[in-house]
């Protein structure tokens, strides 16, 4: 499989987490929180956390704490269907195809629910064939990227389709709680909006960088499921997010990353550009700590969350993205997403 297009997207309004901490002071919700948690917001939006900014799909933030039910719906309606057209569409026109020329798309997200799912609503704005595979993947969370690349990956190897259209997105800001839990509030913080998309092909882009998948793996750990997850609470999604997220993380990225190499018969002084999720500062920092990276090595991952927030299942689109504009030595490159399950993700991907 080869990656022969790639696009992505995120809502116009940028907001600085100053500004962020600055429209908090004045929702009626900051008042009913306690000190403590009135603390960690201003912490974590005044403090270094690596995030400078992130897009969120709001006219302005006062729109950010209208946290009903029937709001948080509508904000993902209105800009999941929208987000997710605008990735593809970039990444059709990388590829240099048109939207008939497409067999299947995947589209995952776990920050919305609709029936018919988002496939519905993208293939009629992109004006797909009729008979194109339609495949919704929802429960991911942050590592669904991959998932949905492998799905791909199996429909190009079984020969039934020749060009598939890969997408994840996540309006994050239609899952947002607050209420006196860190964990909570903390995510508040750190998400932001965005979309990610990939065209798959059995055969090369001769116009582009050639991205080859050569091989992946996965690891699932249903005993750690509860140190990250949502739950449901009032009608509304609230995240549950534990401390001990950026370890488990790191471990786990070092498993599949080992067993991927193992497998492929590949030294890890081969890999010549790092791809990873950018869950957050801590996580990176994890990850750099128990792979022995350098900062260089993460550099794109935290640009991106630097830029962006954490933008969950789209991010690693985003970061290959930019790792490929950034004209990193050709060679063997290591992709990994990670998320809800708890599970970890990695892919190699041979770039020339």
């Amino acid at each position: 499989m080869f990656i022969t297009g790639l696009g992505t997207a995120t809502p116009p309004k940028r907001y600085t987490q100053i500004e962020c901490w600055e429209a908090a002071q004045y929702a009626p919700q900051f008042s009913r929180l306690n000190l403590r948690s009135r603390a960690i917001i201003k912490k974590v939006l005044c403090s270094n956390n690596g995030i400078d900014s992130r897009r969120l799909a709001l006219d302005s933030l006062t729109e950010v704490f209208d946290l009903t039910p029937d709001a948080l719906h509508t904000r993902f309606t209105k800009n999941a269907p929208a987000l997710a057209t605008q990735a593809a569409e970039r990444a059709l026109q990388e590829a240099g195809l048109s939207a008939k020329e497409i067999d299947a798309v995947i589209i995952s997200t776990c920050t919305g629910y609709l029936c018919p799912g988002l496939t519905s609503y993208v293939s009629e704005r992109l004006g797909l064939r009729a008979d194109a595979l339609c495949l919704d993947l929802v429960g991911q969370g942050c590592g669904a990227a991959i998932p949905n690349l492998r799905t791909g990956e199996a429909l190009l190897a079984s020969g039934r389709c020749q060009r598939v259209l890969s997408i994840c997105v996540e309006v994050c800001s239609a899952a947002f709680y607050l209420d006196n839990d860190p964990g909570v509030l903390v995510s508040a913080c750190l998400f932001g909006d965005g979309a990610g998309a990939a065209v798959l092909s059995s055969q090369p882009n001769p116009k582009r960088r050639q991205v080859k998948w050569k091989t992946s793996s996965t690891m699932l750990s249903p005993s750690d499921r509860d140190l990250l997850r949502f739950e449901q609470r009032g009608g509304m999604l609230r995240n549950i997010l534990t401390p001990q997220v950026p370890a488990a993380a790191a471990q786990a990225a070092e498993h599949v990353l080992h067993d991927v190499l193992a497998s492929a018969e590949v030294s890890r002084d081969q890999i010549r550009a790092w791809v990873w999720h950018a869950g957050g500062r801590e996580v990176l920092v994890a990850l750099r700590k128990k792979l022995k990276l350098s900062e260089a090595d993460v550099r794109h991952s935290a640009a991106v969350l630097r830029e962006f927030g954490n933008i969950s299942s789209p991010c690693v689109y985003f970061v290959l993205q930019a790792t490929l504009a950034d004209n990193v030595p050709d060679g063997l490159w290591w992709l990994s997403s990670f998320g809800a399950g708890f599970s970890c993700h990695g892919a190699l991907l041979e770039v020339e």
